[in-house]
């Protein structure tokens, strides 16, 4: 496994992946269960091979880009591979409660489950788990903490069309 820094208007993001895929995106202060900031010491630093991704991350936070095209490799079960699928379906600047996922996924009883796989995703801002928010509208957990997510929120509805 490989791995480089991003910077961004969150702090450091860490990448990592192989040489050809993304397979984490970790915030300055992760809060997701078993991850850390930190690289894993058995990885190597190589900037090269995250180029592409450091360029994408920077157009979207200057309000350039709305979709990603990079390569990615998250391990996933099934389920949350079908749940990571559904959140790049929720347009830019759009938020979906974790019901609608659920609904959109074939299995509108499974909320708590997609919070799960919503949580346990390893590339957020690529794969918007930050657009997934409660019912009722509230934010909700999120890996990269409240404030990323109000901040990466504020972003999107900020650049998008009227």
């Amino acid at each position: 496994m490989f791995y480089s820094y991003a910077t961004s208007p969150l702090g450091e993001l860490l990448l990592a992946g192989s040489e050809s895929h993304l397979r984490f995106i970790r915030f300055p202060d992760s809060r997701n269960e078993g991850t850390t900031a930190e690289p894993d010491p058995a990885w190597r630093r190589c900037d090269e091979f995250f180029v592409a991704a450091k360029a994408q991350l920077a157009e979207y936070f200057a309000g350039k880009r709305r979709r990603f095209a990079l390569a990615l490799a998250p391990k996933a079960t099934p389920f949350e591979a079908e749940v990571w699928q559904a959140l790049q379906t929720i347009p830019y600047g759009e938020t979906r409660s974790y019901s609608d996922i659920a609904h959109s996924v074939g299995r509108p009883r499974a909320v708590r489950a997609v919070g799960g796989a919503n949580a346990r995703n390893p590339l957020p801002i690529v794969i918007p788990c930050h657009r997934v928010v409660g019912a009722d509208g509230a934010l909700t957990g999120f890996g990269g903490g409240l404030p990323a997510k109000r901040y990466l929120l504020h972003l999107e509805q900020q650049a998008a069309p009227l």
